[in-house]
């Protein structure tokens, strides 16, 4: 992965500092979304993103956070984490896989499809009892 201040630095054409994020909204038809920010200057902007760069930021945003606070404060065991208030098991579509959803308590949620083999895998390590560290025998992206 290239350093992101370097890609920033080639790509950026015009750079805004926020200062705060003050709104969030969905358009009516449900294409775009739309982040409202303060800029430095104490100027409203707002960034408004179609659905797909959206889905594709909040993929994107997790492994950034990491990777600042792993370099902020030079440890590389560090893990940006949520506390969990909530989740939910439900089948999908698709009979062969079920919809796992995790809450925070504030409500902020993830869903996932997960494979019946992947939903008993994890089954199991979590009934485990050791203080290993488990991981998924299924290849991640």
């Amino acid at each position: 992965m290239s350093d992101a201040k370097d890609d920033i630095d080639t790509m950026t054409k015009k750079e805004i500092d926020s200062r705060a994020l003050t709104t969030c909204a969905v358009a009516p038809d449900g294409k775009t979304v739309s982040l409202g920010f303060t800029d430095a200057s104490g100027q409203p902007v707002a960034v408004r993103l179609p659905l797909e760069q959206a889905s594709a930021l909040a993929m994107t945003l997790p492994a950034l956070i990491e990777q600042a606070l792993r370099r902020q404060f030079r440890d590389d065991s560090l893990r940006f984490t949520f506390p969990l208030g909530s989740w939910a098991v439900e089948q999908s579509p698709d009979p062969g896989t079920n919809i796992v959803t995790l809450r925070t308590p504030d409500g902020f949620g993830v869903c996932f499809t997960m494979q019946r083999q992947q939903q008993s895998a994890l089954g199991e390590a979590f009934s485990c009892d050791c203080d290993c560290v488990r991981r998924s025998p299924f290849p991640t992206h």
